[in-house]
């Protein structure tokens, strides 16, 4: 090998390791399993296709985690696979607006005039709603009512929903609703909230859990898979909605996606590890979509 020969494969060997630092130090997410060890992306979609419910939990202004969502959701679509979606950003009152939409007996000012709308929507939710009306595939509402939660909240927990009509407890779980107050996502709203915090306030956070949970259920068939989009705080550590649901139907099959952000995504914290199935970890100078 002459001289010139090997600074070529000298320059050639600084560039190659040059470029791929570059590359891991630009990545913005890295997908990992609960245990915080690397995950391949398909890997993830093959063991997804195998769940009842998927719970997908997101940072709801993270721009990575809202556009894995809609990846999902085409890469599970594209397996023929029997699917239904839904989301906590819509309510069950809402219900007929959405069908109007997936229809196209609305158009999307006639439903921004019809329901009021997260202010990310645009961005965010509608690329979801229209992939279900793109492919014949339902799009259920499955939250509460933002105002029976709140009168959880300021008017005597579930006592409150005693006043309800039943056209509006419809639009509800059940009765009598489950409650465990040691979850560790409530015992965590109660320490974050310190002395602002009540149990009413959990049982507000509660009610919207229990009522996903409900309007899953009563949505999902056999050979069919429910992709869910909600806040991570709904089904990290395996409580929140994914509880309600299990308490409901032990045996039903549930995988849970969560997000985080971390100054550096190489390694995933240790306080995020153990929060889902699969962990998307995202570099905390992403963009935000609103």
């Amino acid at each position: 090998m002459t001289s010139k020969t090997a600074f070529r494969l000298i320059s050639l060997v600084v560039f190659c390791v040059t470029q791929l630092s570059f590359s891991q130090h630009k990545q913005a997410y890295q997908l990992y399993n609960s245990n915080g060890q690397n995950l391949d992306y398909k890997k993830m979609i093959d063991s997804l296709a195998t769940a009842d419910v998927v719970l997908f939990g997101e940072f709801h202004n993270n721009a990575i985690a809202h556009w894995l969502q809609i990846e999902v959701t085409k890469d599970l679509h594209q397996n023929n696979l029997n699917m239904v979606l839904g989301a906590e950003m819509f309510e069950a009152d809402q219900q007929p607006a959405i069908d109007a939409y997936l229809s196209k007996a609305l158009n999307v000012k006639q439903l921004k005039d019809s329901i009021k709308l997260w202010p990310n929507f645009k961005t965010d939710y509608k690329p979801l709603l229209d992939f279900a009306q793109q492919n014949e595939l339902d799009f259920i509402a499955t939250n509460i009512p933002r105002r029976f939660a709140s009168n959880v909240y300021k008017k005597g927990g579930f006592s409150s929903l005693d006043s309800l009509t039943q056209q509006q407890l419809k639009w509800v779980a059940p009765r009598p609703i489950l409650f465990d107050p040691e979850l560790p996502g409530y015992k965590a709203m109660l320490e974050m909230m310190g002395d602002h915090a009540s149990v009413d306030m959990v049982k507000a956070q509660a009610i919207k859990d229990a009522t996903m949970a409900h309007f899953i259920l009563k949505n999902t068939q056999a050979n069919q898979v429910f992709l869910h989009f909600n806040g991570s705080y709904h089904s990290n550590n395996f409580d929140g909605i994914y509880w309600y649901l299990k308490q409901h139907q032990p045996e039903i099959n549930i995988l849970t996606i969560t997000t985080v952000e971390q100054a550096k995504i190489n390694q995933l914290d240790a306080e995020n590890k153990q929060l889902a199935n699969f962990i998307i970890c995202v570099d905390e100078d992403v963009t935000k979509t609103y």
